[in-house]
């Protein structure tokens, strides 16, 4: 029995007590009409509370057997009172209250409790945010852990609701996927629910079925958990303006609705608490309630790239010929990474840059193997906030596949590219973070630097 329902049947059994109360005075002043009331309203109690037992812990259950002695007897003492026959107070009474004590003990000491947990990712690519806590989940013995990938669309141009997109035949083979059209969460009331898009109605480029807003999840759990799918440079606490560039991140719907917010360090917990008293001033918010809401447990993300092993990968044999030397030796491998906040910033310059730097490294393919690996939503990105560039990148991207002398990885498999690579080349973005942590060198790019030539004090990149 989830904990949830745990707490249904308890307050069923409250009620019930206060009906026998109710019923004991009625029959006491003769009201039968006010005792017929409250003995259907028992028997209603009573038949639901043995129906949820039932579909929790199956048929044949004690406490299922006491309800149904408890609903014979409300019925017997329902039909001494249709007939106008003495009904004796104390021993009908004490009967009704000597069962519905067994049934309260039985509920409360023999029936397991259970935590059914739902995990909400919506892109594979971002599964690694939540794959660690879902571990820990599916092996305890007492949590029934639910994996339901949720649909999401991309945005037009003028906000309406595009492409529908559903992925979830991209996780990893150990993950048992339910599908989110048979699961009922209504039904279900799962004790918890875990998202890691907080973006609801907010996000300009996709969203998420609007069923899946957090404001909306929150009607069907106690406890809503959001964990952020990315990681930010950690906060300089010293710096005064640290919270300007953290602020958007702290101010979604996600945050607000959910119950619990677990961000990647103390640091980052301070300046989201921060960032939020401030937001939800004379808004019945206070510091405390968001100290009580914010947790600095870390991120899973960071977990799962630190556990991934280069030996223990399976390298698609595509990639193999391109990483291989005739001798059999590795070249170097760097991840080429290309983000959408550049991409918004700079636009045609931008792909400009993306032109220069293949031709760079197709020079070089002798001695470096590149990886690139675009945003996982940077053409839906495209298509929603730049349009006029959408053709121009896409040729980019067919040609480069079609020349093959690179890998272009599209794939979920983030933590791959992460323990593969030998450096990072690319934009400011959370896979500098989990590249830092692994020790891998980190170059950002200057998208101003576009000639073949350098001119000036402009810098290819710069090294952090």
């Amino acid at each position: 029995m989830k904990i949830a329902q745990k707490k249904l049947a308890e307050e069923y059994i409250k009620l019930l007590n206060q009906a026998h109360q109710g019923m004991k005075r009625a029959i006491e002043i003769k009201k039968r009409d006010v005792t017929r009331d409250l003995l259907e309203q028992c028997q209603e109690l009573a038949i639901r509370l043995g129906n949820m037992i039932e579909e929790t812990e199956g048929e044949g259950s004690v406490a299922v057997q006491l309800l149904e002695d408890y609903c014979e007897r409300v019925y017997q003492i329902y039909v001494k009172n249709s007939e106008e026959e003495t009904i004796h107070v104390s021993k009908t009474y004490k009967g009704l209250h000597r069962l519905l004590v067994q049934i309260e003990n039985c509920i409360k000491y023999e029936m397991e409790m259970r935590i059914e947990a739902v995990f909400l990712p919506y892109k594979a690519s971002m599964w690694d945010s939540m794959e660690s806590v879902w571990k820990a989940a599916d092996e305890d013995s007492d949590c029934d852990a639910y994996v339901i990938p949720i649909p999401y669309y991309d945005k037009n141009p003028d906000g309406s609701f595009g492409k529908e997109h559903y992925e979830g035949n991209q996780y990893p083979d150990y993950v048992p996927i339910t599908r989110y059209d048979t699961y009922d969460f209504e039904t279900r009331q799962p004790d918890i629910i875990f998202i890691h898009n907080p973006y609801d109605e907010c996000n300009y480029v996709t969203s998420v079925h609007p069923f899946f807003y957090s404001k909306n999840l929150k009607l069907f759990t106690n406890r809503l958990v959001y964990m952020p799918y990315f990681i930010l440079g950690e906060p300089d606490l010293e710096d005064s303006d640290v919270e300007d560039g953290i602020a958007h991140f702290c101010t979604c719907p996600g945050v607000l609705h959910a119950d619990k917010v677990i961000v990647q360090s103390e640091g980052m917990r301070k300046v989201y608490i921060d960032v939020m008293t401030k937001y939800t001033a004379g808004c019945g918010m206070t510091r405390k309630d968001w100290e009580k809401k914010i947790l600095g447990l870390g991120s899973p993300k960071v977990e799962k790239i630190v556990n991934t092993k280069k030996e223990e990968l399976k390298i698609p044999e595509k990639w193999l010929q391109i990483i291989q030397k005739p001798d059999g030796t590795w070249k170097k491998i760097c991840i080429y990474n290309t983000g959408v906040s550049a991409l918004l910033q700079h636009s045609e310059t931008y792909v400009e840059k993306m032109k220069r730097v293949l031709l760079i490294f197709q020079e070089a393919q002798d001695k470096i193997a590149l990886l690139w690996r675009p945003h996982p939503l940077i053409q839906e990105t495209i298509s929603s906030m730049r349009p006029y560039l959408l053709k121009e990148y896409e040729r980019l991207v067919e040609q480069y596949k079609k020349e093959g002398w690179g890998i272009y990885d599209d794939t979920p498999d983030l933590d791959r590219a992460i323990a593969l690579a030998d450096v990072y080349y690319g934009d400011e973005s959370s896979m500098v973070q989990l590249c830092q942590k692994v020790g891998i060198p980190v170059m950002i790019q200057n998208i101003e630097m576009i000639d073949s030539i350098p001119k000036g004090n402009k810098q290819e990149c710069k090294i952090i």
